[in-house]
């Protein structure tokens, strides 16, 4: 709290009611190394308003923001051109300032945008139902393996050794404290996915397959012979999309028979913010409708007749009995969740369409150009806007060379796998609507200076 109002007296009285004699009685658990005996050392000392501004504004510009130059970043965020309308309209007071909706009756601008965003993710990712957002794309997929587990009983995930390390890290996290065991790998630098070994190593005792799309090397597969073998076994598929742009021009991974289709929504009306906040979606089938975390809006009609919103499904333990809980999600990332509707919406589904036809172009082009640089070549056989460079030397040097040069030119592989030196060459490039004809031929020249 910024105000506290106690006296001495108010907390001596306090401390007298729970039998300590001081403040420092309340902290004898904590080892007496782990204390402090004084100041933290270390940091400056007291300063006025006005130098403390000068400063974090000194730190500030020793920031590079994504706009500044030619950049190719992506691999889990991307960044989107914005409009200006999105921040206008998330920053309106009734929504800037919204809450978790408990009463329907007050809430009503706000559950219909969750319900516009529902819609929206459903028809995005082929499913029939979406919840109302998770935190991030990492834990929604964490939460989809929990759930298959819940939905079948079993307790071993297979993990494509393309979903991306971050996921996978946080799976693995979370996974000690439920006993599910995780099967996973590193990917390889082949144009093929390892799909068609995940089908046939589902057996009787597989919960769910997990499945990135496109995946962590841009690389992009059918999945549906996937899904009629974890079909076959009882398993469950799930897909992970973390560049949701894509679906404007692939198939759904719900066309294709996937059972719990989960990704990172920041792609769309969320910037990039230096790692965050972002949004977690999340959706599935029907029939596991209830197994799903979070929260579901839906729609109703008062005692008049006229259309409303409520919360139709909350499964978190703060509403219903704690075991019987899918969930400990304490709130979705509402605002979040709104940028993504108001940018959906503006798009529209042609707008998506052409959208993604203008990323894919632009990477075509980015493609062609860096692979004519020598000993330079493309591992995908086919990418939406992101692909997989292999480089005749250490992509994490590379990285940094092309950094002093002014171009932010994609993300190692070796940064993402430090422990795998058969990725060390591997470079992950990302080319969105954002990056201009200069900006691919200074990525390209900028490139060959530093390779030559």
């Amino acid at each position: 709290m910024r105000y506290l109002p106690l006296t001495p007296d108010d907390r001596s009285a306090m401390l007298a009611a729970v039998g300590a004699a001081s403040i420092d009685d309340l902290f004898v658990d904590v080892p007496a190394e782990a204390r402090l005996d004084g100041p933290i050392t270390g940091l400056p000392g007291h300063a006025s308003e006005l130098a403390v501004e000068r400063h974090m504004a000194a730190l500030a510009r020793q920031n590079r923001a994504a706009g500044d130059g030619p950049f190719f970043l992506g691999a889990g965020a991307y960044r989107h051109h914005v409009p200006a309308s999105v921040d206008h309209l998330i920053q309106r007071g009734e929504f800037l300032t919204a809450y978790t909706p408990y009463q329907p009756e007050i809430a009503q601008g706000t559950l219909q945008m969750l319900f516009e965003f529902q819609t929206q993710v459903a028809r995005l990712f082929g499913t029939d139902v979406a919840n109302a957002s998770m935190y991030d794309g990492s834990t929604a997929c964490w939460e989809a393996i929990v759930m298959a587990r819940r939905i079948t009983k079993r307790g071993k995930a297979l993990l494509s050794t393309g979903l991306h390390p971050h996921y996978r890290s946080v799976a693995r996290t979370m996974a000690k404290y439920t006993g599910d065991q995780l099967v996973d790998g590193d990917p390889t630098l082949e144009a093929g996915t390892d799909w068609a070994v995940l089908a046939a190593a589902v057996d009787t005792d597989t919960s769910c397959v997990v499945v990135q799309y496109p995946d962590i090397l841009g690389r992009i597969d059918d999945m549906s012979a996937l899904a009629a073998a974890c079909q076959a076994a009882g398993a469950l598929l799930i897909a992970v999309v973390t560049e949701p742009v894509a679906l404007g021009l692939i198939k759904s991974p719900g066309e294709m028979g996937a059972d719990i289709v989960v990704g990172e929504g920041q792609a769309i009306g969320v910037g990039l913010q230096f790692g965050g906040p972002y949004v977690g979606l999340f959706a599935c089938k029907t029939k596991y409708v209830r197994q799903m975390p979070g929260r579901l809006c839906g729609e109703t009609v008062d005692a008049n007749g006229k259309r409303g919103f409520v919360l139709t499904l909350s499964t978190r333990e703060q509403h219903i009995r704690r075991e019987k809980a899918t969930s400990n999600i304490c709130t979705n990332a509402g605002l979040c969740a709104l940028a993504f509707s108001i940018h959906m919406t503006l798009l529209g589904e042609a707008g998506l369409r052409q959208l993604a036809g203008i990323n894919h172009g632009r990477a075509k082009v980015a493609a062609a150009e860096l692979t004519q640089v020598p000993g330079v070549s493309v591992v995908n056989s086919g990418f939406f806007n992101e692909f997989t460079l292999r480089l005749p030397v250490d992509a994490r040097a590379t990285v940094h060379k092309l950094a002093e040069k002014g171009v932010l030119g994609g993300v190692s592989l070796g940064r993402l796998y430090p422990d795998n030196d058969a990725l060390a060459n591997g470079l992950v490039v990302a080319v969105t609507e954002t990056a201009t004809e200069e900006d691919i031929a200074a990525f390209a020249a900028a490139l060959k200076e530093v390779l030559a």
